[in-house]
């Protein structure tokens, strides 16, 4: 009996030698190059977050502006690329007549001088809208970009036409299948090198039908659960369950320390999976946080990361991480 359980300690402490070995940063290579920043809906209007709900109206609590541009326009894109992102996330919402509109909200009355719901409109009917009328800092008592946002919405082809070089992860608001199955014939139109570079995100079954139909990275709350889990539980060994294959890996900065190898090892066994990471700000219960959005959120970074990063102030967070500014 003796015998036994020394041979079960000698086990063991060779288990958690090679548990050790096969997932500390300390004997882990380096990665090199730069982060992947991945901008959410462009450079966008700021507002105030503390007590948001899924129906807040966030054009009313839009915060003093800073500059001209209005999220999911092509402008806005263009001038987050400019700034330095890598990724654009955009919005989309099928429209009556077989387009797909970008826009973030589910109904029209928030952000624009429209009514009812996105999705019932023609894409023609959506571009004669203003997207600026509802934006107001000071309560209503001022709109500055009412008037402005006339024609502004883009559709999905325009965006994609707009930049055939550029990267994308485009979310798709719904839960319906039949959306997905939408936008992977969308896609399929695409050239398969132009394709590789878009990735999609949003509810269980549209995303599942994407992945079905076309070969992009994915994301839904199923799947990154089903993920992340796995990892847990044997990401230990060295492997990436087959739950990471081929996904958007969104990963806030306070789980991260928790996942075997972070933050190189996983890096390179998610890369070795075909997905991507993006390191987002801290969770705290009911929902992932907005991103990483202040030098206090960066400095949480691993020293030298070279992964995925969502945040929402792309124009202010870029200068802290590219070319040498961290």
């Amino acid at each position: 009996m003796r015998k036994f359980w020394r041979k079960l300690l000698i086990a063991l402490t060779l288990l958690v030698i090679f548990i050790f070995l096969n997932n500390t940063a300390l004997l882990a290579p380096g990665m090199s190059g730069q982060p992947v920043l991945l901008a959410h809906r462009g450079i966008a209007q700021r507002f105030e977050t503390e007590g948001l709900t899924n129906d807040t109206c966030t054009a009313t609590r839009m915060l003093p502006p800073t500059h001209g541009f209005l999220e999911n326009t092509i402008p806005s894109m263009r001038a987050g690329f400019d700034a330095g992102a890598d990724v654009v996330e955009l919005d989309i919402h099928p429209t009556r007549d077989g387009h797909f509109a970008v826009f973030h909200d589910w109904t029209l009355d928030c952000r624009t001088n429209g009514h009812g719901v996105t999705r019932e409109r023609t894409l023609a009917e959506l571009k004669a809208l203003d997207i600026g009328y509802g934006y107001t800092a000071d309560g209503g008592r001022t709109f500055p970009f009412r008037g402005k946002g006339v024609g502004l919405m883009p559709s999905l082809d325009e965006v994609l036409g707009t930049f055939p070089d550029r990267a994308f992860l485009i979310n798709i608001k719904s839960n319906d299948p039949e959306e997905g199955r939408l936008l992977a014939a969308a896609l399929k139109r695409l050239s398969p090198v132009q394709r590789h570079r878009l990735m999609v995100y949003g509810g269980d079954r549209p995303v599942a039908e994407v992945r079905r139909l076309v070969d992009v990275k994915t994301l839904s709350r199923a799947s990154i659960k089903a993920c992340l889990i796995r990892y847990m539980a044997y990401g230990w060994t060295g492997l990436a369950p087959k739950a990471c294959e081929r996904m958007v890996v969104y990963v806030p900065i306070n789980v991260a320390p928790w996942l075997w190898g972070w933050p190189n090892r996983f890096l390179a066994r998610m890369e070795a999976a075909g997905s991507t990471v993006f390191v987002l700000g801290p969770y705290h219960g009911g929902g992932f946080s907005s991103g990483i959005d202040s030098a206090k959120a960066v400095a949480r970074l691993p020293e030298g990361y070279a992964g995925g990063i969502l945040t929402n102030e792309i124009e202010k967070i870029a200068p802290l991480l590219k070319d040498g500014g961290r």
